[in-house]
């Protein structure tokens, strides 16, 4: 079976090629992938090659497929699986693969024969074992392909803890009815842990959103007002913290008490010294957003985690459960992840986009792979528009959408782009 696909060899090395893929065996899977979302961690494995510890040592002989937020359609079955799984099915796949002894081998990173940026994949028995294929009826692929990133924000959420002064039993997740504050919160995970923080089991009593652009925070506070957040009983607050005194603003927004939960989603050592700075009593300071350096060390107080039960966590991903109840809430229309979206491109722009990603501006960027497309941001569709129908209409479409990418912008693009080619 051929496959176009985008295959990482070494550091700085992506390359954009055709090719076969093995024969299918038994316990296997071939499918179809329609969209991929392009993630930081993509960036940092392309750039660290071989070095990135989910990335085998080998890859300049046997390339893997790179890219792990992706949906399409069930092709074929290996009789292993004919039980479960049927052809015309749509999928995801949660990549924490959690393999006993192999820990750090995920789909995107770890594989000859599967990974988000390509046509056609084989989905190795792995996956199916650890339950990590995922059915999908959604009406749109691009929606299981972010739930991915969503079920990474869902096991941040779930993975803080408190507990009772004098007991050592650890409840988890945010502080229900506490006070959360998320540190740089105003990209498009950011957007994301807001949407779930008000529409998510456990919400807090107040949520603080901070950043120093004030033009993602604008655009944050359009897509989730203060107005609808009182009307879920949280009480929203956007805040740019490029001023002086950032510790003594956040402080006295929550009557100058700490916070019970502090996210830190940008790896800048002074965010983390700013973090436990606001933790209260009993403060659960979560790093979500993972650094390319692995030496990388940053200021906590010491004195607040012996006498003020100051704690720490981080989560890489999310694991199963996480993404079914991601899927499960998107397929409720409770989270909608087409706001973390704010460009779109063929699969001939994955390789730029991944190399080029941190300066990008922007959210995240969804690759259809099977067509041919410039990573466009939604925003230039409507001036596009002027020598290009396609981008006319697409531009109508998401006015339509207050601005978003959506499932009819979706079935627009998939069935009038320009075909892939090699």
């Amino acid at each position: 079976m051929r496959t176009i696909a985008v295959r990482l060899y070494g550091a700085n090395d992506l390359r954009l090629e055709e090719f076969d893929l093995p024969a299918m065996g038994d316990d296997e899977i071939l499918a179809d992938i329609i969209s991929d979302s392009v993630c930081m961690s993509s960036h940092k494995a392309a750039v660290q090659g071989a070095a990135h510890k989910r990335v085998p040592a080998d890859i300049a002989e046997n390339p893997i497929i790179i890219g792990h937020e992706f949906c399409g359609t069930i092709l074929e079955v290996g009789k292993k699986w004919r039980h479960k799984f049927k052809p015309g099915q749509k999928y995801g796949v949660q990549p924490a693969l959690n393999i006993k002894g192999r820990e750090h081998e995920a789909p995107g990173y770890s594989f000859r024969t599967i990974g988000g940026n390509a046509t056609k994949i084989i989905i190795p028995n792995e996956v199916m074992e650890m339950d990590c294929l995922l059915l999908y009826k959604g009406d749109a692929y691009f929606k299981a392909s972010l739930s991915e990133p969503v079920s990474c924000i869902i096991g941040a959420f779930n993975a803080q803890y408190h507990y009772k002064q004098g007991e050592y039993i650890h409840e988890m997740g945010i502080v229900d009815g506490g006070a959360l504050v998320i540190l740089a919160g105003a990209g498009p995970m950011g957007l994301g842990a807001v949407d779930y923080a008000l529409h998510g089991p456990r919400k807090p009593r107040l949520l603080v959103i901070t950043d120093i652009d004030q033009e993602r925070l604008d655009r944050a506070e359009s897509l989730f007002s203060p107005a609808h957040a009182r009307e879920e009983g949280v009480d929203l607050r956007y805040i740019n913290t490029s001023g002086a005194d950032p510790i003594g603003k956040l402080k006295s927004i929550n009557s100058g008490a700490g916070y019970d939960d502090v996210f830190v989603f940008a790896p800048v050592s002074v965010l983390i010294e700013q973090a436990s700075k606001l933790l209260g009593f009993n403060g659960c300071l979560n790093f979500f957003a993972g650094p390319t350096a692995q030496e990388f060390f940053a200021p906590i107080n010491f004195y607040d985690v012996h006498y003020n039960g100051h704690h720490v966590v981080g989560s890489s991903g999310g694991n199963t459960d996480d993404m079914r109840q991601a899927l499960d809430l998107m397929g409720r229309n409770l989270l909608n992840p087409a706001v973390m979206i704010t460009h779109v491109g063929g699969m001939d722009s994955a390789v730029k986009t991944i190399t080029d990603l941190p300066s990008i501006p922007g959210g995240k960027k969804l690759i259809y792979t099977t067509i041919s497309m410039p990573m466009t941001p939604l925003n230039d569709f409507e001036r596009l528009g002027d020598n290009d129908p396609i981008f006319k209409e697409l531009a109508r479409i998401t006015m339509r959408h207050n601005g978003l990418w959506s499932a009819e912008a979706e079935k627009y693009l998939l069935s009038h782009a320009a075909k892939l080619k090699v």
